[in-house]
């Protein structure tokens, strides 16, 4: 009796010892279980951290600065890489897709998100210059004009003096600047500088103003349209209608970074045009030619003032350069489905 007994406690205890190493096998490591729970080095992430993570852009997963555009799946890009991803969709004669879902992206289908916009400026970010924490709708304003610690020049910059430093130590260097001591000859480089920019902005408006006083000045307000060229590797250009002006017919071409073979491996763009001429002529034209945002047209564009003179034998002007601010005004043109300006033509009387 005794022997059963022993028998069949050996018996139950060999089954619980078999249910316990089941459990374990089953259960999670003690590492993964403190991971779960709680931070390992014990402070809990930051509500403005996690938020970061979530609405941060899709492409180049930093917070946006202004605008946020999301796909119909409620992805999220920032300005800058919507139009890039538009941009090179173009490029490349493809439908631009969203990089998260690959869902069809367009101007049209993708739309801002307010509220993540408005979110996003409430969110601390770091002053570059005093490392303090600030809203991002205040950051700008903080950094140009209250922090202690933004860069500043002396005052006396105009006429040479090359510091820069914190703004709080400007009035102390400016109190012991040598550069308000010096001899008019001393301070003569850094005055020709200034005035020789000052002379180009003179030189640019004074040609204006001659030009204003030819005999046929002609305006147009034109739009650029998308093509594709023949060739095996088909290049993007843009192309108007032809258009009449000063009595003939004429057509602007544009081309981007003068027709590399693929501008989506280059990092900077740019787009530079040409006029050409579409009628014959019985004598030489010489033609002043620039490019202005118009009226119809959002394009951030500097003037500047091109010469050209047609004839039967050379009726197309040399390509010249579109004055962009940067290669981000760039793809904003290129994902637009057309380019808006305005053309201002003056022939001078021979």
């Amino acid at each position: 009796m005794a022997d059963a007994e022993a028998a069949s406690s050996s018996s139950d205890h060999q089954e619980i010892q078999e249910v316990e190493d089941k459990t374990d096998e089953f259960a999670e490591p003690e590492s993964k279980r403190r991971k779960v729970l709680k931070r390992t080095d014990g402070n809990p992430e930051k509500l403005e951290q996690r938020l970061g993570g979530i609405l941060c852009c899709a492409v180049c997963l930093d917070l946006p600065k202004a605008a946020v555009y999301q796909c119909t799946n409620g992805h999220l890009m920032c300005a800058g890489c919507f139009t890039h991803v538009l941009a090179d969709a173009r490029l490349r004669d493809e439908i631009a897709t969203c990089p998260n879902c690959r869902i069809e992206i367009s101007k049209t289908s993708a739309s801002r998100n307010l509220a993540v916009e408005k979110a996003v400026s409430e969110l601390p970010s770091e002053c570059q210059f005093c490392g303090k924490e600030f809203p991002r709708n205040t950051l700008e304003r903080h950094e140009e004009s209250l922090c202690e610690e933004r860069i500043t020049n002396c005052k006396y910059s105009r006429i040479g003096c090359p510091w820069r430093g914190p703004f709080h130590e400007e009035s102390s260097h400016e109190a012991t600047c040598t550069h308000p001591h010096r001899s008019g000859a001393e301070v003569m480089d850094a005055l020709q500088d200034i005035d020789q920019k000052r002379e180009e902005e003179k030189r640019l408006y004074d040609s204006i103003f001659d030009l204003l006083s030819c005999e046929k000045i002609s305006f147009q307000d034109l739009q650029m349209k998308p093509y594709r060229t023949d060739e095996f590797v088909h290049k993007l250009f843009y192309e108007t209608s032809r258009f009449s002006a000063l009595n003939n017919q004429w057509v602007v071409k544009a081309r981007i970074n003068n027709s590399q073979r693929d501008p989506t491996q280059s990092s900077e763009r740019d787009m530079t045009y040409q006029l050409i001429l579409k009628t014959k002529t019985a004598c030489p034209l010489t033609t002043h030619f620039l490019i202005l945002r118009g009226p119809f047209g959002d394009m951030k564009v500097s003037p500047k003032i091109h010469k050209f003179e047609f004839t039967d034998q050379e009726n197309e002007s040399p390509y010249v350069q579109l004055p962009l601010p940067d290669t981000a005004e760039c793809n904003r043109l290129l994902a637009a489905k057309a380019i808006n300006f305005r053309l201002i033509m003056f022939v001078m009387s021979k």
